[in-house]
């Protein structure tokens, strides 16, 4: 008891706060109840520990390791970049600080598409190596396919449909999905293909609201909405906007909770000018030392040059001799 009371003095941080109560981790079992109870599912996304803890503390029912993270987090102009070992290394930072929300993995652009025995093999090495739940691929009625694979080797599939980031490009940029009635049936019949072919839950981004219900009252599995109103069985957003971290843009359909990023940047700016002030680090942030230790330690250090001098002058001597 005296050594753990020792060590918390002498570390030279305070532990994060830890949570209120313990939740019960969230299977797909859980998740199918919501559905059935018609009680909306939340899902985060996170790139690294921090915000995965802070996604599973806040009560989330799903944490999305998004390919997101390849603008928010790492900087690129668009998902596209980004590489399976980057993504496994997220996903398993993320998975250390989500331990109750069912954790789900973006399978990146091009390890995927060709091949679906390809797409087999990356699945499994995100659920054994990522430590993730299942895992999220983009596409419709051409990855039905794909997704039956990657089931049948008992992998959970979560599709996305609509906006597809990693096709933006050929979508002609971040485009609403689904304005015509011909692209609205397109998407109807890519949801019942995703569903059939195997698919546990389903992501509609960026389409008209009346075509996501619709789409959600046909299904027999939850859909998740972003930017496709409120009747979708769930909501996700990328946990940057709406935490206000990344300010290169803001999608219309996220709401901003909090302006982190002026506030971050307002305290580290506060740092760089305390610092030049010599206002920081103050007597509170610094360790006391005995003054009786501290004599004796002026004492040594006396001694130590006393000897320094003494064999400096014999050195002299010898040299003139």
């Amino acid at each position: 008891m005296l050594m753990n009371v020792v060590a918390q003095r002498l570390y030279s941080s305070r532990p994060m706060d830890q949570p209120s109560a313990k939740r019960s981790k969230v299977t797909i079992k859980t998740l199918n109840r919501l559905y059935k109870h018609g009680e909306p599912i939340t899902m985060m996304t996170a790139q690294d520990y921090p915000s995965g803890m802070m996604a599973d503390r806040a009560g989330m029912d799903m944490c999305l390791v998004g390919d997101s993270l390849a603008m928010v987090a790492l900087g690129y102009d668009s998902t596209n970049p980004l590489t399976v070992d980057e993504m496994l290394h997220h996903c398993r930072a993320v998975a250390r600080g989500c331990k109750s929300s069912f954790l789900v993995c973006d399978l990146p652009y091009g390890s995927y598409e060709a091949d679906p025995t390809d797409a087999v093999r990356v699945s499994l090495r995100f659920l054994k190596e990522g430590n993730a739940e299942a895992v999220k691929l983009e596409g419709g009625k051409e990855m039905a396919e794909t997704i039956e694979r990657i089931t049948r080797v008992g992998v959970p599939v979560v599709g996305h449909i609509g906006l597809t980031p990693q096709r933006q490009s050929a979508l002609g940029g971040f485009r609403v999905q689904g304005k015509t009635a011909k692209q609205a049936h397109q998407l109807l019949e890519d949801a019942l293909a995703v569903q059939e072919a195997g698919a546990f839950m389903l992501v509609l981004e960026a389409m008209p609201e009346e075509i996501a219900t619709y789409i959600t009252q046909q299904l027999k599995i939850p859909t998740i909405g972003i930017g496709a109103g409120v009747h979708c069985s769930g909501q996700v957003l990328v946990q940057n906007d709406a935490l206000g971290l990344f300010d290169r843009f803001v999608p219309k359909f996220t709401k901003q909770y909090a302006n982190l990023n002026r506030i971050m940047t307002d305290a580290l700016r506060q740092y760089h000018d305390e610092v030049k002030s010599r206002a920081f680090p103050a007597p509170e942030n610094t360790y006391p030392i005995d003054p009786r230790q501290l004599e004796k330690f002026w004492e040594m250090v006396g001694e130590h040059h006393r000897n320094e001098e003494k064999h400096e002058q014999e050195r002299a001597v010898r040299v003139h001799a």
